[in-house]
């Protein structure tokens, strides 16, 4: 128990015997739960995700345990150090942020106690102080994000974590706003933004593309399935914002069929797209519109009909 779990097991000459040390920094129990070896390595993996998905996140708080768990491992499990090595996580467009407030802002949101935060907006670029009852912390696209009851705005809000520069939990109970309010504010609409998902997009694939995009999941809610060999996908979104930029990386292989208002949208993103590669010499391309002749455009390897 001394060599493999770090017990502080002491002879004491008094007592005849060996007991437990009753001096030290830290008091020893027994661990109250047991796991075999192939639990243990879960968790290690488990660990090893977070890290890689996240570097720095927690790391404090979850060395001492990692630690243990793989003292305990060496001496039943000699592969558990391929771990480290045989799981990797290939992170993309993660943004490089300050890790040290997410403990204060994890343990707010389970202990539902409120938050003082300093948080500078990108689009405004403005730094605020706000008060703010947490409700879950979202791991979103590499990145993670604070949804909370924003008291000074007296509505929800979503916060990118990595835009908090201070967060200090108060001895305040938080305000608590029932899932279900919760889910139709965050949920229902399309990606990270917020709000009531009050529109339906309609995307045809090509065929080749179709066979990647018919296992996707875009959104809880979506509706899909196969019409001449192309796959059609229908998403319900509110802003279109994330949902063209998910649109313009499939480039020639979808076509937005429904609402106009998101074809125009799209096809004025392109044209911004193809004014930027031309030279001022160059003589400009024709952009196809909504409604033009198809056959005139086949010859345009790279570009989306619309």
């Amino acid at each position: 128990m001394r060599t493999h779990l770090g017990a502080p097991i002491a002879f004491d000459r008094e007592a005849g015997g060996y007991s437990y040390a009753s001096s030290g920094e830290h008091p020893y129990e027994l661990p109250g739960l047991w796991f075999s070896a192939s639990e243990l390595i879960a968790l290690l993996t488990v660990q090893q995700l977070l890290t890689e998905a996240q570097p720095g996140l927690l790391e404090s708080s979850i060395a001492p345990l990692r630690n243990r768990i793989e003292q305990i491992l060496r001496t039943c499990h000699p592969a558990q150090d391929q771990v480290g090595k045989r799981v990797r996580i290939l992170r993309m467009a993660s943004r490089r942020g300050d890790s040290e407030h997410f403990p204060a802002i994890a343990g707010a949101v389970l202990k539902r106690k409120r938050l003082l935060i300093m948080y500078h907006g990108r689009s405004r670029n403005e730094t605020t102080e706000r008060l703010v009852s947490p409700q879950r912390i979202i791991h979103y696209r590499d990145n993670w994000y604070l949804d909370a009851w924003d008291h000074s705005k007296r509505g929800l809000r979503s916060f990118s974590v990595d835009r908090i520069k201070k967060a200090r939990a108060l001895d305040i109970q938080a305000k608590e706003i029932a899932e279900e309010k919760l889910n139709s504010h965050f949920a229902s609409a399309y990606g990270i933004f917020a709000g009531r998902a009050n529109k339906k997009a309609i995307l045809r694939f090509s065929p080749e593309r179709s066979r990647w995009v018919a296992d996707e999941v875009w959104h809880p809610k979506q509706k899909g399935g196969f019409e001449n060999g192309r796959y059609v996908l229908e998403i319900p979104y509110g802003d279109s914002r994330e949902l063209v930029m998910d649109i313009l990386k499939h480039g020639p292989e979808v076509e937005v069929l429904a609402p106009e208002s998101l074809r125009v949208e799209v096809r004025d993103r392109l044209a911004r797209s193809i004014a930027q590669y031309q030279t001022d010499g160059s003589q400009k391309r024709s952009i196809p519109r909504a409604g033009s002749n198809r056959k005139k455009d086949r010859s345009a390897v790279h570009r989306l009909t619309f």
